[in-house]
């Protein structure tokens, strides 16, 4: 007797694209938290830096300018690397040198020594961080992605503020006897468990159809971002040498040939570094432009209250720091209730945040004018409390807006543009704001010099207000 044998018809399937679990999310947002808080914890380090390694104010600034123009120009290249070679992969060795270059900011000899390894370290967070974002948009879905990406805009704002706060901790505790050295240190058994997580649960991600390096890109990119960034951070400390002003003069003539090469190759069917096709897209250029006044408003803000608060109030620096807990506190709460804020009332959410900030700024401004110098974190409360809600209002959202329609295939590109634009405000807010602010002093006297320059932040909020009006009514 023969057996019957039956087959049944093969069916391929399409396999799901990987899915980033919940320890997974925490993993990515712990990497995005670490470059912004080294970007802003030296602020209060600083004087004991300078006074242990004898440095100069010219080679102080290039410790904080150093890692940000390296982290500026490089993050976009390393987006593009993670679209070509694998974001995991990427991620993984990016994280590892943010730990080996932390490390050797930590035991650096010397002021120079120790502006080499901030280049360094900020060249490994370059090629972490736009994994990030970019592993965000390729695991994630609907509902769960504007979720992820809310958390990611929550920890980047929280970590700007918190980075000044652990700065002047761990400076005042001089653990084992470090002293500074302690804000670099504290990164490396960070690291460590962010490696060993992101092995287990980080899954591997890379574009489809990935494009080769553009080196012409890269290049004039770096240039351009060079020639602004450079004198503009050195400029004043320096004396303002002509090779500032020939720089400043170079810079529009750098982006310009920047953009017509970057044009070029999107036109002959390339993926040019930044493509310009992409900021076709409505919700990313608008997003953008709103990112770069924020945040030049944001980090100038941070360097200046520092300065104020412990050369001019007296305050040491733990009590520097903890005088803008009230707008950690305040924004951690506030971006938690975003997503429902947003999903009732759109992109509104962000226009009534920057109207929030502005009152902040003003009871800023009036309380140094009214307690001067006991401007501490009672005097602050008010006004710090005030604008971290408004700060999480935009923030956040406005992340979600720029990233909410770019492809998959290009989350690498679009995370490192949206990351570099946010990156090189910073720089410019502490090149910009930090430099009005120390011209003033000299002829207004510290308090004045203070007010003048929340003012001028203040119109930025104003600028941010009316740039939010131009958003999409949506959130996609």
């Amino acid at each position: 007797m023969r057996e019957t044998v039956t087959t049944e018809p093969v069916v391929r399937t399409t396999a799901a694209p990987p899915a980033l679990g919940g320890l997974g999310l925490f993993t990515v947002l712990l990497a995005a938290a670490l470059p912004l808080i080294d970007f802003f914890i030296v602020n209060v380090a600083l004087p004991a830096i300078g006074a242990d390694l004898a440095a100069s104010e010219a080679v102080l600034e290039l410790v904080v300018a150093g890692y940000g123009v390296a982290y500026a120009v490089l993050l976009v290249l390393g987006g593009r690397l993670g679209d070509l070679f694998g974001r995991r992969r990427l991620f993984l060795g990016g994280m590892a040198a943010f730990g080996l270059t932390s490390l050797a900011c930590g035991l650096a000899p010397g002021a120079w020594t120790l502006v080499a390894a901030r280049v360094a370290q900020g060249a490994a967070a370059a090629a972490m961080l736009p994994q990030v974002l970019a592993t965000i948009q390729a695991t994630t879905r609907g509902a769960r992605r504007a979720k992820a990406m809310s958390l990611y805009g929550a920890t980047a704002g929280l970590s700007m503020v918190a980075g000044q706060i652990l700065g002047g901790v761990l400076v005042a505790a001089d653990v084992a006897g470090t002293g500074w050295r302690a804000v670099f240190l504290v990164n490396v058994p960070v690291v460590a468990l962010g490696l060993v997580l992101a092995v287990r649960v980080v899954p591997e991600t890379r574009s489809q159809h990935p494009e080769p390096a553009d080196g012409p890109g890269t290049v004039l990119l770096a240039v351009s971002l060079l020639t602004l960034l450079a004198p503009l951070t050195e400029g004043r400390a320096a004396g303002w040498p002509l090779w500032t002003w020939l720089s400043l003069a170079a810079f529009p003539f750098a982006a310009g040939a920047f953009w017509a090469v970057e044009r070029r190759a999107d036109r002959a069917g390339r993926t040019p570094l930044v493509p310009p096709s992409l900021l076709a897209l409505a919700s990313l250029r608008r997003g953008l432009a709103l990112i770069l006044p924020f945040s030049i408003g944001f980090s100038g803000f941070m360097f200046v209250i520092a300065l104020a608060l412990q050369k001019g109030a007296g305050l040491g620096p733990v009590p520097a720091g903890l005088a803008l807990a009230p707008m950690a506190v305040v924004f951690l709460f506030t971006s938690l209730a975003g997503p429902r804020l947003t999903a009732r009332y759109g992109t509104r959410v962000v226009a009534a945040g920057s109207v929030v900030q502005g009152v902040g700024v003003l009871l800023i401004v009036l309380a140094a004018w009214r307690d001067w110098p006991h401007l501490d974190f009672g005097a602050l409360l008010p006004g710090a409390a005030v604008a971290g809600a408004g700060q999480a209002l935009q923030l956040p959202n406005v992340f979600r807006i720029v990233m909410s329609e770019v492809p998959p295939a290009r989350a690498g590109v679009g995370s490192g543009v949206m990351v570099t634009t946010q990156q090189s405000a910073l720089a410019l807010g502490v090149a910009t704001l930090g430099t009005l602010f120390l011209t003033l002093v000299p002829r207004l006297g510290m308090r004045d010099a203070l007010v003048t320059t929340l003012l001028v932040q203040l119109a930025g909020v104003v600028l941010t207000g009316l740039l939010s009006l131009r958003l999409p009514r949506e959130i996609g």
